[in-house]
């Protein structure tokens, strides 16, 4: 049986299985990126931006189709997903208008020469490994910029994204895409690796877990490859003692249940003053009782299923387990009766460092909140995991908030919001949260061959 396989989420029906890539389809694979890679990296550049505007504009004209694909296929709410395709939309949008200005070579002083120039130069085929929980946003932060500088690709997206990753690209091939240039492969991890180990395979870009990430980074270092890792995250959503707490807890429930709390950078841990917490609490609990899990194609549902019956129930057993452990459970963390993989909100507190709670990533919608009595203990805790993807801090005192959010051992730091991306911020962590960073000229800049031009004048 294939791995790619379409289960809905909020019933439990398998509705479609895809077929795997074979053994002795993967050479072939290989040599069609290959041999494109010739002819996509002379197109003018402007001729490849004209195909990246062409692909937002599929994206926008086709956005009620698109976001009913990935509600029914891993669970994300109709309104949520369509949040996505327009990001996705804009991120294309951005490399089409920015695109070109960033690959206009620099002039350097010339230092004794005639003269000394920096070429931004593309490095040949990559694969980038996908994940469920974002189909068309991941797929965009590593597409966009590197169709824009004129590397091809092997996409391999995840086994229950398969409808929506060929969607992906039926949309790149009418926007003028080779089909060459850009191959969508339902791979498996062993194939993927025999892809990576390739010579003919010059860059390597996964967004998942630590252990596929550790996987394919021990894989490409042996092999001499450039790999960009955007990982897991713990990140800490700081609340001051100035704050307007009722508000800030409103905003953090909303922001820890969207995609049902299945995101990198979503607030995970809460750090709220001892003398605000209990305040902070009964806010945050009253948002996750509000929020009813419902089925993601209704336009008025705000909380869908997890991925997976299997990931809700992972979900559950951790939220069990701090409680065996001795945290408290303030609501929810059950799994709702019934098929699909719906499950109660949960809010914890009490996690202590002897808990696997305080230590691990949960990817799913479950709050832990942490008091503290002093804003060195708040910073503290925020740096003590070993993810350090995102983080915020939250405060009337904008001056104050600033110096506490520059403490924070993270890729991106925020003030009174949370987790914001767009298409001209970098995106990406430190630590075990992986490393390299996506969207804006930095993710145009990662696998680029940053060449040196240097001319001397004739002797004599």
């Amino acid at each position: 049986m294939s791995a790619y396989v379409t289960t809905n989420p909020a019933t439990g029906r398998t509705e479609k299985e895809f077929p795997e890539l074979t053994d002795a389809e993967v050479d072939g694979v290989l040599t069609r990126v290959f041999d494109a890679y010739a002819g996509w990296r002379a197109t003018p550049a402007a001729d490849r931006a004209k195909i990246l505007h062409a692909v937002a504009d599929a994206y926008e004209a086709r956005s009620d189709e698109l976001a009913t694909l990935i509600a029914t296929e891993m669970g994300k709410p109709v309104r949520e997903a369509a949040g996505e395709v327009a990001l996705s939309a804009s991120i294309y949008r951005w490399y089409a208008e920015h695109g070109p200005d960033l690959l206009v070579q620099e002039e350097l002083d010339p230092q004794g020469a005639a003269e000394s120039v920096v070429q931004t130069e593309p490095v040949g085929p990559l694969v980038g490994i996908m994940p469920w929980n974002y189909p068309y946003y991941q797929v965009a932060r590593f597409v966009a910029p590197n169709l824009m500088v004129g590397n091809t690709i092997v996409l391999k997206h995840a086994p229950i994204c398969a409808a929506s990753a060929e969607v992906v690209a039926e949309i790149l091939h009418d926007a003028g895409v080779p089909a060459d240039v850009y191959v969508n492969v339902f791979a498996t991890n062993d194939q993927v690796a025999e892809m990576v180990a390739d010579p003919r395979v010059r860059g390597i870009s996964l967004t998942g877990s630590e252990r596929a990430g550790a996987a394919v980074a021990e894989n490409a270092g042996r092999h001499l490859k450039k790999a960009v890792l955007e990982l897991g995250g713990s990140d800490a959503f700081i609340v001051l003692d100035d704050a307007d707490v009722a508000t800030t807890a409103k905003t953090a429930g909303r922001a820890r249940l969207s995609n049902a709390g299945q995101a990198c950078n979503s607030p995970k841990r809460m750090i709220v003053s001892n003398d605000r917490l209990d305040e902070f609490v009964s806010g945050l609990v009253a948002a996750f009782e509000g929020a009813e899990p419902g089925d993601p194609t209704d336009p008025d549902t705000r909380l869908g299923p997890l991925s997976s019956v299997a990931a809700r129930d992972g979900v559950v057993e951790q939220v069990r387990r701090a409680v065996e452990q001795g945290a408290t459970l303030h609501t929810g963390g059950d799994a709702v009766d019934g098929d699909g993989a719906f499950m109660r909100p949960a809010v914890l507190t009490g996690v202590t460092k002897d808990m696997d709670a305080y230590h691990d990533e949960i990817f799913g919608p479950v709050a832990v909140v942490y008091g503290v009595d002093s804003v060195d203990e708040a910073v503290d805790l925020a740096n003590d995991v070993e993810f350090g993807l995102g983080g915020s801090v939250w405060s009337s005192d904008l001056e104050r908030a600033q110096e506490v959010v520059d403490r924070l051992d993270v890729g991106m730091a925020f003030v009174n919001e949370h987790g914001t991306t767009l298409p001209g911020l970098p995106f990406g962590g430190v630590k075990r949260s992986g490393f390299g960073r996506e969207l804006g000229r930095w993710g145009m800049g990662e696998f680029v061959n940053t060449r040196l031009r240097r001319i001397a004048a004739p002797k004599g």
